[in-house]
């Protein structure tokens, strides 16, 4: 494949990873809204998948997603846990790009979704806390807010997303197309390839 055809592939996938990153949030019917949080189920699948093809999409999905939810109207707090995606999607796609045999093992796939999980809440958790310092007095309701809600609420909600991407990522690394120009090329814990 001649690198111009593969750049302008790279651009069209991430380009649809962004729209889609973008319309799940807004039109998912599995939603619940407990300010400062929001859980989408398969919110995070977009930029997931855009680690999987390369660290430029995952940059360019997260900070498109990022965008996406600013002009939706998106709340301060949810547009702004967006923008930290950059950082753990970008991360977790260069030590993809590194290690692109890493979904051949449950182990380490299993680390590495608890990896990026605990990366993505520390973010959250720190992105929003200057928000919500003077929200109470009460000491007990701003931990309940910043470290329940949206700490270990955003570990959860992102490890299901995370398996939700795998599942999605295998059918559609069924293409040669997307093999061709994607860092993982496929997902199989028995070792057997296509």
């Amino acid at each position: 494949m001649s690198q111009s055809k593969r750049k302008i592939q790279m651009m069209s996938i991430t380009a649809m990873l962004i729209a889609v990153g973008v319309l799940i949030p807004m039109y998912s019917p599995v939603k619940i809204m407990l300010e400062p949080m929001s859980f989408t189920l398969g919110s995070h699948i977009a930029i997931m998948i855009a680690m999987f093809v390369s660290p430029l999409s995952a940059l360019g999905v997260a900070l498109g997603t990022t965008a996406g939810f600013y002009l939706a109207g998106f709340t301060l707090p949810v547009v702004l846990r967006a923008l930290t995606h950059v950082v753990w999607a970008y991360a977790g796609a260069l030590y993809l790009k590194k290690h692109p045999d890493l979904f051949q093992s449950p182990a380490k796939t299993f680390v590495f979704n608890l990896a990026v999980a605990i990366v993505h809440a520390v973010l959250e958790v720190i992105i929003v806390m200057p928000l919500y310092t003077g929200y109470d007095d009460d000491a007990s309701q701003l931990f309940y807010l910043l470290f329940v809600l949206v700490g270990i609420g955003s570990v959860v909600h992102s490890t299901v997303d995370f398996v939700l991407s795998l599942v999605v990522w295998k059918a559609v690394t069924a293409s040669a197309a997307i093999r061709a120009v994607a860092v993982i090329k496929h997902i199989g814990f028995s070792g057997s390839r296509k």
